[in-house]
């Protein structure tokens, strides 16, 4: 499955929506895409939200810069 994360990148701030920023994991589960992250950036994760196809296609078409991180 592939996941979209919101996240500050600097957890010593506090968090704003305009440092808000976007990476795209796969993994099993949304706990197994948090425990990516956790181990292996110093991001600050607001939100992980599981991708339906159709919004991942969605997603592709309206991010030029769309990639799958890869841990």
């Amino acid at each position: 499955m592939i996941f979209k994360v919101t996240y500050q990148p600097n957890t010593q701030q506090v968090p704003t929506r305009e440092n808000t920023q976007t990476l795209y994991v796969e993994a099993a589960s949304k706990g197994e895409a948090r425990e990516l992250i956790a181990k292996y950036t110093p991001y600050n994760v607001e939100f992980v939200q599981e991708l339906s196809p159709a919004h991942l296609a969605y997603e592709q078409e309206s991010n030029p810069d769309f990639e799958v991180s890869v841990f």
